[in-house]
Formats: C-alpha cells, structure tokens, sequence
C-alpha cells in the first residue's frame, strides 16, 4: 500500500512539473547593434582609477535587447539615438524590430540600466511603454539640477506623457521570477543590470554599464566618472557571485568580444 501511494504521489509530482514547464511562458532573448562603433580608443585613463591597463585600446559597442516572455516584450537599452552623430545607429531599434513582426506599440516595457545616452538615446521610439529605470537614476533626472544632457533622451517620460515605474531595488518584471533588474549601483546612482533565466542556455546576465570590458569585470576596474567607486566594487563583486552560483553567462554590453556570446537578430538565444 505504503508502495502504491508513493508512485501515485510520484506521479502526480511529475504531472504537476510537466504541467507546469507546458504552462511556462516561452522566454527569448534578441540582442540588436544600437550604435556605430568608432575607432579603438585607450582605456587606460577613463576607465580605470588606478591606471591599470596601459596602452589597451579597445573598440566599444553598442548593443541593446529585446525579452521576448509569451505574448509580452520587453526591450532592454535602447542605444544611441538617430541624432547621436557618428555613433547613431545604421537603423533604429524600431525599424530592425519591424524585421521581427514588432511593432513598438508591442512592447510593454523599457527597461534602462542607467540614465547614460549610449542607453536611452532611442528610448522614444516606444512612448506607449512603461520605463522601468532605477530609482536613484529617476531622481536625477527629475531633480532641479538635471543636465539636460542626460534628460533629454527621456524627456517624454519626464514630463509626464508615458508611465514610468522607479526601481528602488531588485525588480521581478514578470513577476514568476524569470527575468529579474538587478540593483547594481555605482557607475550611476541607480544603475542596474538584468538577469534573463533562459531555459535552453541558462541565465543571462546583461550588464548595463557595472563593467565596460572583460579587463574591467575580471579587475574590478572602477572608471574614474563613476558615481561611486566603493558601490561599483560592491556591485561587480555582487555579479560575479549571481554569476558563480547559477553558472550564468555574462554578457558586457560595451565589448565586442562578449555580446557574440548572444545571437544577433534575427536569431534569438533560448
């Protein structure tokens, strides 16, 4: 008897766990080139306080993402803006979507790392969206000293014609625990980074600005414009932990050596 309830409470077990993998939302991930790259620059000055990386140049990107969760879309920075120059991208984020069948009016959410315009530029091709953008980054450009540099790119949002949800802390978007804003200050007051729990290739971290390139993530390197060098430590120290305990993939979103690890559209990693 004692045998017999043990299967069927086995059974049912196994019922419940395939009901509920067929109940998932399917969960996709499309990384997009949000900016022209220029020629390779030296980090040695800027992106380290301590000087250490000698006469390493390195040629930055601008990469940018689309959360595909059922029915619901989420983009995840939006690059550089049209106007951006030399460094504006070969197509807006909302025209290589259409290439996807999405329309902006799609995307339910904007979610931002931080308020740098390599990051929001082409945040106004989705203004039916709700911003999502730390709290701490929102004060900012809210405040009565907020370069208008910095605002700009947001000014919809700021002056009340979208909706916006500050982001005090972590933020479950879905609310079932598979895609997650992670607070990670320090390069901004506000900054965050985004973990994206694939179910084929497993976590994925999207790092907003926390590290600029692999030598600066591996180094604790600490850009001397940072907001806070002891919060940036504390952050990049925060990600490598995520990272080691559920064995997920980082992705720095500024190194070209790192975004391949994530296809391009129109494919999407799983």
């Amino acid at each position: 008897m004692r045998i017999l309830k043990s299967l069927a409470f086995a059974s049912l077990a196994i019922a419940f766990s395939v009901t509920a993998l067929a109940q998932s939302p399917e969960l996709t991930l499309t990384r997009f080139e949000c900016g022209t790259p220029q020629a390779p620059t030296e980090v040695n000055k800027r992106f380290s306080d301590t000087f250490a990386y000698g006469d390493l140049k390195l040629q930055f990107v601008y990469s940018c993402y689309l959360v595909k969760h059922g029915n619901t879309y989420m983009v995840w920075d939006t690059g550089f803006g049209p106007d951006a120059g030399p460094t504006a991208p070969k197509q807006t984020l909302p025209e290589q979507l259409a290439k996807l069948g999405v329309k902006p009016a799609d995307v339910k959410f904007v979610g931002i790392s931080h308020y740098h315009p390599d990051h929001t530029g082409g945040a106004r091709g989705f203004p039916e969206a709700t911003l999502l953008i730390g709290k701490a980054d929102w004060d900012v450009l809210t405040g009565p000293k907020a370069p208008e540099a910095l605002a700009a790119p947001l000014k919809y949002w700021i002056d009340g014609g979208g909706k916006v949800e500050p982001v005090a802390q972590d933020k479950d978007i879905f609310g079932d625990g598979t895609v997650i804003m992670l607070n990670t200050p320090g390069h901004t007051p506000g900054h965050h980074s985004l973990l994206v729990k694939l179910a084929k290739m497993g976590p994925v971290i999207l790092m907003g600005d926390a590290a600029h390139f692999h030598e600066n993530y591996e180094t604790g390197g600490v850009p001397s414009f940072n907001y806070d060098r002891a919060e940036t430590v504390a952050s990049l120290d925060r990600i490598r932990k995520i990272a080691a305990n559920m064995k997920a993939t980082i992705v720095i979103q500024h190194d070209a050596r790192d975004v391949s690890k994530l296809p391009a559209a129109p494919e999407s990693a799983k």
